[in-house]
């Protein structure tokens, strides 16, 4: 195949990166401190990578912050997981606001209790009309349970004689997934050194390109951010073509 120029081959960085967050725990234990202290620290890393993508003109980013299956860690770190997630959202919004991004959290929110669900629908309605970067945050979500929320809502729509069975294609359920309105992530990131993605976005990881490390998330800075997009812009970006067919598009 002929060399061609790796960012006109990939768009250049990625629109939309998807981000699980491994690695707090371990990160604690190493230094031993408490589990707590790791995801501590993980919010520090969590506003770095933020201002990165801003700074970078990426334009959504999407962190796996509490899936479904995190209920069965003890219960004591829930609980305090919980209670950091409430002071994040007391001390962060105002400053994501103040530089023009936009928040939002997806997944089941209401077995967080009635005071977090108020502090994030009042964190979305303050800041949605910006538009440098739309952050997500998914917390109490999985990828199984939003396409199984999203057929539930078809199935309303066909019961009320809206939508007709056979009617029903992949474009038809994705505005009832959570992540309706947002393109699909173009990069996915998993940091720690497992690789897998755990049933986050299974619809919309469709055709992303992963990129897993084994640093841990507290460790990973914007050095470690701009290796993963250096993986990304190497790569060639196909959706079911040749390499020839993408070269022959990128050259027309």
């Amino acid at each position: 195949m002929k060399t061609t120029d790796q960012s006109a081959i990939t768009g250049g960085l990625p629109a939309h990166v998807a981000v699980i967050m491994d690695g707090n725990g371990r990160w604690a234990k190493a230094r031993g401190q408490a589990r707590i202290q790791g995801h501590r620290k993980g919010v520090e890393t969590v506003r770095e990578l933020v201002a990165a993508c801003a700074e970078k003109g990426i334009k959504a980013v999407t962190l796996f912050a509490f899936s479904s299956e995190n209920w069965r860690r003890p219960r004591l770190e829930v609980r305090l997981l919980r209670q950091l997630f409430l002071l994040a959202l007391e001390r962060e919004i105002a400053k994501l606001h103040d530089n023009d991004i936009q928040f939002r959290a997806i997944g089941d929110l209401a077995a967080f209790g009635p005071d977090i669900v108020q502090r994030v629908r009042d964190a979305e309605a303050l800041t949605a009309n910006n538009h440098r970067l739309r952050l997500t945050i998914a917390a109490n979500y999985g990828g199984r349970w939003d396409i199984a929320q999203a057929c539930a809502r078809i199935a309303e729509e066909v019961r009320a004689g809206r939508l007709v069975p056979g009617d029903i294609g992949p474009e038809t359920l994705e505005p009832y997934l959570s992540m309706a309105g947002v393109p699909e992530p173009d990069l996915f990131i998993r940091t720690g050194g497992e690789q897998r993605i755990s049933n986050f976005l299974l619809w919309q990881l469709a055709y992303t390109e992963l990129y897993f490390t084994p640093v841990l998330w507290p460790d990973f800075d914007r050095k470690q951010f701009d290796l993963a997009l250096e993986s990304f812009t190497g790569r060639q970006r196909r959706f079911g073509r040749t390499g020839d067919q993408v070269e022959a598009a990128w050259r027309a």
